[in-house]
């Protein structure tokens, strides 16, 4: 969900939508009729929900959505006259977060090519978010939802954390995907005392594959036209000059192939973001970091003094001399690994791009895709971070 620029008195912010990422003003918001009787007796009766099948996948009978004022936090329901809090989104019909037209919102976008590690880095973020993270910044971080709640945990979390199995990699079904929406609460200083600021983040896993041609990219990324950042993952390992610096024994995935490869990607997304509506010309100014994942694996051939081989910052900010460290030895490593291009086209076509190395498990899996030392993440919070400190929800420091 994305709070873009104020539109006249009369109807208030555009919103975006944190489930379809459709944009409205607060005063479009829905409501749901609560299924419960009404003054006279009346009840609504329940049906299947055309807009949440079709847009997130559910199939499920509710009652009927209707038309008010958006802007009030209560309204009736047209039909049986019962009162109603249960707003929703105008376009999908999810139920929106407890006062999100009052809640900054962020789209934060994170694509990567097939086999890239894009959904484990996903739910390690997100876990180090909830955990290590948010006692850093004195904040908390949660699922925004019940779905978000139960999948994540469900799907995503206790397959990685307790059973030690790595997840499968989001494959293209044709159906549509709902995505995870968590509210990031931080404290912020008032007169009397810390007051709590709410921010929602919204992440949609989609399959690699929905990155192999324009068409694809414009269905499946539609969240893209609204992001307020994006996070790009390449897996060096894909690149043939990469390889013969990783470790011995390290699981090599297939090379880049012409339908695979990492700079074509990343120009589809380049296209995508340059037909928004607010860019008009020059360079993209969408905050973009690009990280290297599975850097673990490569670690052992960088020089002794890389920012590479340093401990993940645990400041309660954002460090800016070290975050530009890390930068230039990535820039460096592209060029080594034969990826200039990479390199030439953030530089041309990015104003605020930044560039990382992470790793999501610290080591690979075995043949048997299970970890035996655990996960121990390496700086993956790092370019979330970074683009919360340009978003200005967590302090930068250059110390």
């Amino acid at each position: 969900m994305n709070l873009v620029v104020p539109a006249n008195p009369l109807t208030g912010p555009r919103l975006v939508c944190p489930y379809c990422y459709s944009v409205f003003t607060e005063r479009q918001i829905g409501f749901r009729c609560p299924g419960r009787p009404g003054p006279d007796g009346r009840v609504c009766p329940e049906e299947e929900d055309r807009a949440l099948r079709d847009h997130l996948g559910r199939k499920e009978r509710l009652p009927p959505v209707f038309e008010a004022d958006g802007r009030r936090p209560r309204a009736h329901c047209p039909a049986c006259s019962s009162a109603s809090d249960r707003q929703v989104c105008v376009v999908c019909h999810s139920r929106l977060p407890v006062n999100f037209g009052r809640m900054r919102g962020r789209v934060i976008a994170l694509v990567g090519a097939r086999d890239s590690g894009k959904t484990v880095f996903m739910t390690v973020l997100i876990h180090e978010l909830k955990h290590r993270v948010g006692a850093r910044f004195r904040a908390s971080v949660g699922g925004a939802d019940d779905h978000t709640r139960h999948r994540f945990g469900s799907d995503y979390e206790a397959p990685l954390y307790e059973e030690g199995r790595l997840l499968r990699a989001t494959r293209r079904t044709g159906a549509a995907r709902e995505p995870l929406v968590f509210r990031y609460t931080g404290l912020r200083p008032g007169l009397l005392m810390d007051r709590p600021h709410h921010t929602l983040l919204s992440f949609l896993d989609t399959a690699g594959e929905d990155l192999h041609d324009m068409d694809s990219v414009e269905t499946n990324l539609r969240y893209l036209r609204n992001a307020d950042g994006v996070i790009v993952l390449l897996d060096p390992l894909q690149m043939k000059g990469a390889r013969p610096s990783a470790a011995p024994g390290t699981r090599m995935p297939a090379l880049e192939s012409p339908r695979n490869r990492s700079f074509d990607m990343l120009g589809r997304v380049t296209d995508l973001l340059m037909r928004r509506s607010d860019h008009v010309r020059g360079r993209i100014r969408t905050p973009v970091a690009v990280c290297l994942s599975k850097i673990d694996a490569l670690r052992e051939d960088l020089d002794e003094g890389s920012p590479l081989h340093r401990p993940q910052p645990d400041a309660p900010y954002f460090d800016v001399r070290d975050g530009q460290d890390v930068h230039a030895q990535v820039q460096q490593l592209l060029h080594r690994w034969g990826a200039a291009d990479v390199d030439v086209h953030v530089r041309t076509h990015y104003a605020n791009a930044r560039y990382f190395g992470v790793s999501a498990l610290g080591e690979g899996p075995d043949e048997d895709n299970v970890l035996h030392g655990g996960v121990r993440p390496y700086r993956v919070a790092d370019p979330f971070l970074w683009m919360l400190s340009e978003f200005g929800v967590v302090p930068a420091k250059d110390v």
